[in-house]
C-alpha cells in the first residue's frame, strides 16, 4: 500500500471545481497556509459536524492568514447544496474520479475516503498530516489551529 505523501514533502497540486461556479488550484494559494479537509461524504453525520465546526471557527484560521479547502467525491451539484443548506464559508471541491484522493492516499482499503487533513505552508509543503484509519472522528480545531501555527513559522526558516 502507498504511502502518499508525507510531513515535509510537497503537496501534489490539483485543479478540482468547487462551489461557487470555481475551479480551483492549489498552487494558487501559495503564499497562504492551506488546510486541506479530505472528507468522505456530504450530508453525513460526522462530515456534517466536522465541517460546520471548521466554518464556525473560519474567523481563527483567516486571522493566521489560513485558508481552509474541503474536498470530497461528490460532485459541485451535491457540494452546493450541502454548502447551501449549512452555510459553510469555505469552498467544497469536486474529486468525483478520487485522482486527489489517490495522489494523497486516503482512499481505503474498499475505495471510500478516509477523513484526513493536511496543513500546508505558505510554499506548499505538507506541515502536518493525519489520515484517519476510521471515519468515525475529525481533528478538532484546536488542533489544526496549532498546525497552522507551526506551518507559519516552519516557512520562516
Amino acid at each position: 500500500m502507498p504511502v502518499g505523501p508525507s510531513v515535509g514533502e510537497a503537496a501534489p497540486d490539483f485543479t478540482l471545481p468547487g462551489t461557487g461556479g470555481a475551479e480551483y488550484t492549489l498552487s494558487d494559494y501559495r503564499g497562504q497556509v492551506v488546510v486541506l479537509v479530505f472528507y468522505p461524504g456530504d450530508n453525513t453525520p460526522v462530515c456534517t459536524v466536522q465541517l460546520t465546526a471548521y466554518s464556525r471557527d473560519i474567523a481563527q484560521f483567516s486571522n493566521l492568514d489560513a485558508v481552509v479547502l474541503a474536498v470530497s467525491p461528490q460532485d459541485v451539484d451535491s457540494h452546493e447544496a450541502f454548502s447551501a443548506d449549512h452555510g459553510f464559508t469555505f469552498p467544497l471541491l469536486a474529486d468525483v474520479d478520487k485522482a486527489v484522493a489517490k495522489a494523497y492516499n486516503v482512499v481505503g482499503p474498499i475505495g471510500f475516503y478516509r477523513r484526513s487533513v493536511f496543513v500546508l505552508d505558505r510554499e506548499g509543503v505538507i506541515r502536518y498530516a493525519h489520515r484517519s484509519v476510521a471515519g468515525t472522528t475529525y481533528r478538532p480545531v484546536s488542533e489544526l489551529l496549532s498546525a497552522v501555527k507551526s506551518a507559519a513559522r516552519a516557512d520562516r526558516y
